[in-house]
């Protein structure tokens, strides 16, 4: 879904994926790297290297209805986030720089194929919150 490419300097943006509730993911092309920003309204945005993370990163927000890291720290995570079960915590913790899926099920004391059964909860929360969204007649960004 790809937009006209917007172009700062020596970088060049366009929208990778848009969501209800003005949140999007935009490509940000800098010298041939590619990296992914988290846009919502009021969350500070958040880069990521791999467009899956920066999706599942938007699978998070969407499955505890929105959050700001800001004032969690650098290995912080927001209140909303582990108040919101094990299932979304794990999904975060994979999108956090360093973090793989051993690591995460090393931490809960599991095997990593629990951990994808996890993350494919949050990600059909997800899903079913954005359509439910659209069913009540809320646009995508434009």
């Amino acid at each position: 879904m790809p937009e006209a490419d917007l172009t700062c300097d020596d970088r060049t943006e366009s929208l990778h994926r848009e969501y209800v509730l003005d949140v999007r993911i935009v490509a940000v092309d800098d010298d041939g790297a590619t990296r992914y920003r988290f846009e919502a309204p009021n969350h500070e945005g958040k880069v990521f290297e791999d467009p899956d993370l920066a999706e599942l990163y938007a699978d998070v927000y969407f499955d505890v209805n929105g959050f700001e890291e800001a004032g969690t720290g650098e290995r912080g995570v927001p209140p909303v986030v582990i108040g919101a079960g094990r299932d979304t915590l794990a999904a975060y913790l994979l999108t956090l720089p360093g973090v793989d899926r051993h690591w995460v099920a090393s931490f809960f004391g599991f095997k990593p194929p629990r951990v994808e059964r996890h993350v494919d909860r949050v990600r059909t929360r997800a899903a079913e919150i954005r359509e439910g969204a659209l069913e009540r007649g809320v646009e995508a960004t434009q």
